[in-house]
């Protein structure tokens, strides 16, 4: 229904511009000369009203109402069911959803099918309520946008201002949204804290990570949530994978932007970059069942012992995931350096190497950095490869043959364990906030390093 509604509002906007468009012409009896603004304007005012109407409606009446009706039922649930925890009640609550919309359910008894009826009769009467409302305001939107043209209504400067605030609230939103995770972040960041009464240095400094295994009452053992495997692991597989993507891919960039011939680079790049679109559970088969293989093998044969598991497999085939990344981007950046350079120092007597050697990437150093730090960041939020190549286990070890484990999967296996949310959730978010100011840290060096090589060249 939302989607129906939806199309209709954009239907009703288009007929709206075409309309208003049609009726501007007529006030003048065709001088568009005497409008104040063309009669395109005219017609994106009307549309816009409409849009704004109809799309505002539809949000309000379906975020609104489902709110609503959801606390009624879940005070309901919770007089029936007074010993239960709350997370019990929502999955009452969810499976009453999934009878109603006809789907199955992970259960099913009186006070789910009543439930059930409750929401299906409630949802069917503010469904009804929605459509009204909905074609109500775009039509009297409409009405009341093409009731007030005239020669003199100045159409251009007000969708101008409309756009304006439109744009202005699209980044409003991208901001709350930045400051609502980093928010969430913190309130469960300083829970966790507060579960283990406060004890930042067991986190930060402990060499035991189990922070479920002794769980109980929603209480954490301080002396299991030491994260320093975690974060041991995912720096070491990060630094494998960038030694394996930065040369390869920069040098890759190199060759493509002034050594390979036009017909080479446009059968060169486009495979290069066809790496970009690979799924990340393929790397992950690939990196378990060719990769691990292979390197276990040739330990094997020089006396090496390394195991099926281990932080070198999942590092290298991150590194050959990163590489589009960091040669597509290195490639523009390399591009983008004024020929005069190039050509100035080969009036010089430079050659081609020493060029790009003293001349390009110095001047193109900043955008290359920009190309690692990406990469960077994402290795660091892999979780896919790291799960099938690299392990589960919290293990600090500084042997890349071994089995480790990084931030991200630990996040996953917290969040998707069988441990109440409430419980699991202080360990995965600390663990995010942790990873967030690190990756923030690494940011601002970053950017004062590109600032400091920026200047010489300006």
């Amino acid at each position: 229904m939302t989607t129906v509604l939806f199309a209709f509002v954009l239907l009703a906007a288009v007929a709206s511009f075409v309309l208003a468009r049609q009726r501007a012409v007529s006030v003048v009896g065709g001088e568009v000369s005497a409008l104040h603004s063309r009669p395109s304007f005219h017609g994106l005012y009307s549309g816009l009203w409409v849009l704004m109407a109809g799309i505002g409606a539809v949000i309000l009446l379906t975020i609104v109402p489902n709110f609503f009706i959801d606390r009624a039922l879940m005070g309901q649930i919770a007089a029936a069911l007074p010993d239960d925890p709350r997370i019990a009640h929502q999955l009452v609550l969810s499976d009453a959803k999934a009878l109603a919309s006809g789907e199955i359910a992970s259960k099913t008894d009186d006070l789910r099918l009543e439930i059930a009826a409750k929401y299906s009769s409630s949802a069917g009467l503010w469904n009804w309520v929605r459509v009204i409302m909905v074609v109500g305001g775009a039509v009297l939107a409409a009405f009341m946008t093409l009731g007030a043209i005239s020669p003199d209504r100045r159409a251009r400067n007000r969708s101008e201002t409309i756009i304006r605030f439109i744009l202005a609230g699209m980044a409003t939103i991208a901001i709350l949204t930045t400051v609502g995770i980093v928010m969430s972040l913190i309130f469960e960041t300083l829970n966790f804290f507060n579960k283990i009464d406060w004890q930042l240095q067991k986190f930060l400094f402990g060499t035991t990570w189990s922070p479920l295994s002794g769980v109980h009452e929603g209480k954490l053992d301080a002396d299991k949530v030491g994260a320093i495997p975690l974060f041991a692991g995912t720096l070491m597989i990060t630094m494998i994978a960038m030694l394996v993507a930065v040369p390869v891919g920069l040098f890759a960039a190199i060759f493509l932007s002034d050594f390979a011939s036009r017909r080479v680079r446009s059968v060169v790049k486009p495979m290069l970059e066809i790496l970009a679109g690979i799924p990340t559970v393929v790397y992950g088969f690939f990196a378990a069942i060719t990769v691990a293989p292979f390197l276990r093998g040739s330990g094997e044969a020089i006396g090496l012992t390394v195991a099926s598991e281990s932080a070198l497999v999942a590092g290298i085939v991150m590194g050959i995931m990163i590489i589009p990344f960091i040669s597509s981007l290195s490639d523009d950046v390399i591009n983008s350096v004024p020929q005069s350079l190039r050509d100035g120092a080969y009036g010089l007597g430079a050659t081609k190497a020493e060029t790009m050697r003293q001349v390009v990437l110095p001047a193109a150093l900043p955008g290359i950095v920009s190309a690692a730090l990406l990469g960077f960041s994402r290795a660091v939020g892999e979780t896919m490869i790291v799960v099938m190549a690299a392990g589960q286990g919290a293990n600090l070890t500084a042997n890349p043959f071994e089995a480790v484990t990084t931030v991200t999967v630990q996040i996953v296996m917290l969040i998707t364990g069988d441990t109440e949310a409430e419980t699991a959730a202080g360990p995965a978010f600390t663990l995010g906030f942790t990873l967030f100011c690190v990756t923030l840290l690494m940011n601002f060096a970053a950017q004062r390093l590109v600032r400091r090589y920026r200047e010489l060249y300006d």
